[in-house]
């Protein structure tokens, strides 16, 4: 959430952003270069190196094989972000609209996968 002055009084408002402000966000600084967006095949290679850190993270906050004493920590929040980052590149150079896609995918799994699941009481 992004947090914003009131200038009337001084206090603040938080305001949250949506899957569009963000696209719009990510393409506005993309548009400040020259080079613009990489080509898809160097996206894909882009998300799959961000993947595998992030996995790296979880590896060595949850998983068996921990981190040498060199290897820099970095926090599961930012390699999360790292990934979120290239994966609205691609969707914004391919002209995805990312609400459009997950809401397709949330729609289709809750008509597909209904009854799969053990649904809670209060839900």
């Amino acid at each position: 959430m992004n947090t914003i002055t009131n200038e009337g009084d001084g206090s603040k408002l938080e305001q949250a952003k949506t899957m569009k402000n963000l696209q719009e966000e990510v393409h506005s600084y993309i548009s400040g270069f020259e080079e613009g967006y990489f080509p898809p095949m160097e996206m894909l290679a882009r998300l799959t190196e961000e993947l595998g850190e992030l996995s790296r993270e979880v590896q060595h906050v949850y998983g068996m094989k921990k981190k040498k004493d060199s290897e820099e920590i970095k926090s599961l929040e930012e390699e999360t972000g790292d990934l979120l980052f290239v994966l609205v590149c691609f969707a914004n150079s391919q002209g995805i609209s990312l609400e459009d896609a997950l809401m397709g995918v949330l729609n289709k799994f809750k008509e597909r996968d209904a009854d799969r699941w053990t649904k809670k009481e209060d839900f």
